[in-house]
């Protein structure tokens, strides 16, 4: 066995697909040995901006040894009456150049047939990694190959060298028409020239020793954070490091050095998230905040670069940003020249979607739908009217159209510097919540009821003209509105009915579309959304599907039902009661005709079945108030006690006797038992 070392020395790599690349490659060296039976002991990924790579240790150096088996004809139709060999059986022989006679046989259940066996000696480890290597780098997630120069070979970026070691040795191979060898290249600036590697051990160690390259992505993550939050730290702040931007800073750098800038203190006065998300955007760069989250006159670039006369570096960031800033101040002060509901009307000129109006149609539909939300909520439909028109006025400012992430954070700064109510500033900002996985929710029942309205009225309007998402393609992020509204309803413990909902917004859309008739769609839509949002909660896939089987369209409720299903999975109780209901399903699905519901006493003439109504009875009664308060939890609890008199009846009772009075007693016993428990949820269902 031997180290295996593969390295592919690039241009500077796209920065934020670099960790997608290094991993897609890894993976397809891996698939690749694995499918040539070459074994292993582990695989480690590297990358940074010019290379790719992977190592491997204890890599076996030749495939084993193996027996191939080549199946022939049968043997029927191998041999004439005499037992001479057929043409098939002579064509099979000398297609594996030996005689008829030398041939194996091998019977299965289906006849015998003729059998060549061939020991096959394995190829040398060195041999399958030239092309192992160019699959993987052929599949990896390339939307756009280059060439250059006068070659054919494409790739993500040209290629300038190409390392390929097994053990200590290299490999005699080319790859995208470069020639391996035993070299890899430092740092651009620090040390240009080529290095020697003798052996996979030494690569990671020598890079960064010699060439000034850290090569390990998550060494280098690890490095940007200790620097950053110490500098911060020294500076009387706390780094705002952004994950993402993370991610492509460690992707931009061979070796990280950060360092700390400032800017002029009157920008201070612009709002801090203009401020952010210029130097973030733009710049790369790292704000800087005190402890009360005010946002500090300093940032945090990371240098590719260790310089000998550091202020110089700093000096050149420092003037970089200043007229981003600058820019950033300009947009600010000439938005408050005019007040947000001064550009409502301007709302009209740009398109939402074609068929369904313009953003200003967009906003007075939100405000119809807000006002009504409002009024079954008791809150101030006044409040949620004006926050709706006022909803979608910032995206006509220079400030968001610059900096598109700050739609509706711009706008509640707008808003309030207008003199507008507190609660509708907010709700501009509020309305966009969640705006991602795990985000926070609207605060403000204001803001809770403008983002579930402007949601519903995206969902249910592209589903009306015919556009609801297919596969992976979800241009309007249907799927997202879907479960934020979901969650917002759920976890505020706003009880409204989804149907009710989308009746507002079908109103509100019926000079466009005809929404009403796509309103059974989007709730079947929303309620499959439920079970993403309870799956990512550990909620099994059948306590989803025993509530969903109602169809129950108020997601607090919805909500209630799993609850109570989960917490009665838990009781000794559950599982004989579950399948008793699946038992009751399966026989009155078979039942033709209706089963008429009436239990006539006369006909229970077993003492089992007696019980089983009696309890049926004493519990309907103490049930029927729980349910409609829907606690459904206490319910299942209750109806729990019903264990034994099911087993009991199961036990002790035919249902399906020849007499039919007696048969449709029992039946009708069973529905009103079944209906019970599906005041709560389908327990059929459960596993």
């Amino acid at each position: 066995m031997n180290d295996l070392l593969i390295e592919i020395g690039t241009e500077e790599l796209p920065p934020k697909a670099l960790s997608k690349l290094s991993q897609a490659f890894k993976q397809g060296i891996e698939d690749g040995l694995k499918a040539a039976n070459v074994s292993f002991a582990s695989i480690n990924a590297y990358a940074a901006p010019r290379r790719l790579a992977v190592i491997l240790k204890d890599v076996i150096a030749s495939q084993p040894d193996r027996e191939v088996e080549k199946r022939g004809p049968a043997v029927q139709t191998a041999f004439d009456a005499d037992g001479k060999p057929s043409k098939a059986a002579q064509g099979f022989a000398r297609g594996c150049g030996v005689e008829v006679a030398d041939l194996d046989r091998m019977k299965t259940d289906k006849g015998e047939w003729l059998l060549y066996k061939l020991q096959e000696k394995g190829k040398a480890t060195v041999e399958l990694i030239p092309e192992i290597v160019e699959t993987s780098l052929a599949k990896l997630p390339i939307p756009k190959r280059m060439r250059w120069g006068d070659k054919d070979v494409e790739f993500v970026r040209p290629v300038h060298w190409v390392l390929m070691l097994f053990g200590s040795d290299i490999i005699d191979a080319s790859v995208l028409g470069i020639k391996a060898s035993n070299k890899t290249y430092g740092h651009r600036f620090h040390h240009p020239d080529s290095i020697d590697i003798n052996n996979a051990d030494e690569y990671v160690s020598k890079l960064q020793s010699l060439g000034f390259v850290m090569v390990d992505m998550q060494q280098r993550r690890e490095t940007i954070l200790k620097q950053s939050h110490a500098l911060a730290k020294s500076l009387g702040g706390e780094a705002i490091i952004d994950e993402d931007l993370l991610q492509e800073v460690t992707a931009l750098v061979e070796w990280p050095v950060a360092v700390a800038g400032s800017f002029d203190t009157h920008f201070l006065e612009v709002p801090k998230e203009s401020l952010i998300s210029s130097m973030q955007d733009h710049q790369k760069y790292f704000p800087v905040m005190d402890a009360d989250k005010n946002l500090l006159a300093n940032f945090i670039t990371i240098s590719n670069i260790e310089s000998k006369d550091v202020s110089q570096v700093i000096e050149g960031n420092e003037r970089v940003i200043r007229p981003r800033l600058a820019d950033a101040a300009f947009f600010w002060n000439q938005d408050c020249k005019q007040t947000l509901a001064s550009r409502i009307e301007s709302l009209d000129k740009v398109v939402f979607q074609n068929k369904l109006g313009s953003l200003g149609d967009k906003s007075r539909r939100i405000a119809s739908v807000a006002e009504k939300i409002a009024a079954s909520l008791n809150a101030n439909t006044e409040h949620a009217k004006r926050a709706a028109l006022l909803s979608k006025c910032d995206l006509m400012t220079d400030m968001v159209y610059e900096f598109t992430d700050l739609q509706g954070i711009m706008g509640r700064y707008y808003a309030l510097h207008d003199g507008e109510v507190v609660e509708v500033a907010d709700a501009l900002d509020e309305q966009y919540m969640p705006r991602f996985a795990g985000d926070q929710l609207p605060a403000g029942i204001t803001g809770q009821i403008l983002a579930i309205s402007d949601k519903l009225d995206t969902l249910l309007g592209i589903f009306s003209i015919g556009q609801k998402p297919s596969g992976e393609k979800d241009p309007f992020a249907l799927r997202r509105a879907a479960l934020g509204v979901l969650r917002i309803l759920i976890e505020c413990k706003l009880d409204l009915d989804l149907r009710d909902l989308l009746g507002f917004c079908a109103d509100a859309l019926a000079e466009v579309s005809d929404a009403h008739a796509a309103i059974d769609d989007v709730i079947s839509f929303m309620l499959e959304r439920l079970r993403v949002y309870y799956t990512s909660q550990k909620v099994s896939i059948d306590t989803y599907d025993a509530v969903a089987a109602l169809r129950p369209t108020r997601p607090i409720d919805f909500d209630r039902r799993i609850h109570a299903v989960n917490s009665f999975r838990k009781m000794s109780e559950a599982e004989s009661l579950a399948a008793a209901n699946k038992r009751i399903s399966n026989i009155l699905k078979k039942v033709k005709g209706d089963i008429n519901g009436n239990i006539q006493t006369e006909y229970l003439q077993e003492a089992a079945e007696k019980n089983l109504h009696s309890s049926v009875q004493s519990l309907t009664e103490k049930v029927t108030p729980l349910f409609a308060q829907g606690d459904y939890q206490s319910a299942l609890q209750q109806l729990a006690a019903l264990r034994q008199p099911v087993d009991d009846f199961f036990d002790k009772v035919m249902v399906m006797t020849d007499d039919e009075q007696l048969k449709n007693n029992r039946l009708a016993l069973l529905k009103q038992l079944s209906g019970l428990f599906l005041k709560a949820a389908d327990l059929s269902r459960l596993q």
